[in-house]
């Protein structure tokens, strides 16, 4: 049973009003709206975007929790598993993250690189969001040493000169703007928002063009049937275009997503046939992407084989593919807790071991997750510890 969603503050309801009336007026002007230009203005029109306006996103006060917000042991892993990769490239090595968050991730992978002694020349924190970036900042300033500190630096679009090192982004393609897309008499149609007569936002379907129809047939030819009618789904027709632009300057090094999502065969079984749209709101998972815009966090999840075409066609190849839980594991997750814990009393053992169990356990993240890496220019040596032998990429 789904828990009713909680009332809004009056503060929240005056800026959900105020962004719906953007698009409102948007639609109005240049007729429906793809659901994907929606699910963009309600994520990130500036001021008013979820991810634009001022309220809490992460933790037990805000909407969801994410990996690094349960504690350190996350990011204590990825820095074990890519301090190879910053020693081979040496000290030009950089680390660039995509979508800090609340900064958490930020200050522990910083803190564990400098106690190993692989802390990179620059640690570049590609964030869109003003909001977030100052947030972000005011921690950092205060967690870290004052020489790590002054290696951190924001960027509001990707690096545009060439770099060796490492690109991580942890829940990040969940969130890119999703086209909707349903079938009809063998034809592919594009979900598009509309307004109805009292005012209020609703679904309409129009023919697609032929981006999103050729990357639907796409999908049918790889899977080898076509889509029932009436079958609805989501896809990312610009994930190409995206990846080249995020990718395109790294020279050398290694790229890191960890994201909920399946492979292809997976994704677009028969029986999901409404897609894998999911929305947040103060802990309250739901599927109503037309509830109070601005307020709620909208995703889809990956298409993991999807985003292994893309970074191929960017020029990297895929180094592996995996659950959360086994790459932690493999990473040596067991280790970082045992030495977190033998400086822990009773208590903190206790949060120790439950940062554990959502991070690995099959009910919480251990495999709702995924974690794909690409490589360019690097050695067979470089690749992160035990991935070869839990590669799942058979399966894309």
């Amino acid at each position: 049973m789904t828990l009713p969603l909680p009332t809004p503050g009056d503060d929240e309801l005056a800026l959900s009003t105020q962004l719906a009336a953007l698009i409102r007026a948007e639609i109005a002007a240049q007729g429906p709206m793809p659901f994907s230009r929606f699910m963009e203005r309600c994520l990130y029109a500036p001021g008013l975007g979820y991810y634009s306006a001022g309220r809490t996103k992460f933790g037990a006060a805000g909407d969801f929790v994410t990996a690094p917000e349960l504690g350190p042991l996350f990011a204590r892993c990825m820095a074990s598993a890519l301090a190879p990769v910053l020693r081979e490239l040496g000290e030009d090595a950089e680390f660039c993250e995509l979508g800090g968050g609340s900064g958490a991730f930020a200050e522990a992978v910083m803190l564990a690189l400098d106690d190993a002694g692989n802390v990179p020349r620059r640690y570049r924190i590609l964030e869109p969001s003003a909001d977030l970036r100052e947030r972000q900042r005011e921690r950092l300033s205060v967690s870290l040493p004052a020489a790590s500190f002054a290696r951190v630096d924001w960027l509001d679009r990707p690096p545009e000169k060439a770099w060796r090192g490492v690109l991580f982004a942890n829940e990040v393609i969940d969130a890119l703007p999703a086209t909707r897309f349903t079938l009809s008499e063998g034809e592919v149609f594009e979900e598009y928002v509309s307004i109805d007569a009292a005012g209020r936002f609703m679904r309409v379907d129009r023919p697609a063009d032929a981006l999103v129809s050729g990357a639907v047939r796409h999908l049918e030819r790889d899977l080898g049937t076509s889509f029932a009618d009436g079958y609805r789904s989501e896809i990312l027709p610009q994930l190409p275009y995206w990846m080249q632009a995020v990718l395109g300057s790294l020279q050398a090094g290694l790229v890191l997503f960890v994201d909920y999502g399946y492979p292809r065969a997976e994704y677009y079984r028969p029986d999901r046939d409404d897609g894998s749209l999911v929305c947040h709101y103060r802990h309250r998972a739901h599927g109503d992407a037309l509830w109070m815009p601005g307020l709620q966090d909208i995703t889809a999840f990956v298409d993991f084989t999807a985003l292994a075409e893309a970074g191929n066609q960017a020029g990297f190849a895929v180094a592996g593919y995996s659950s959360q839980a086994q790459f932690l594991i493999a990473a040596g997750l067991a280790s970082h807790f045992e030495q977190a814990s033998e400086k822990a009393d009773a208590a903190e053992c206790y949060r120790l071991a439950q940062q554990v169990k959502r991070l690995t356990l099959p009910g919480e993240m251990g495999e709702k997750f995924q974690v794909m890496s690409f490589v360019r220019g690097l050695s067979g040596a470089a690749l992160l510890p035990g991935l070869v032998s839990i590669d799942r990429g058979f399966r894309l």
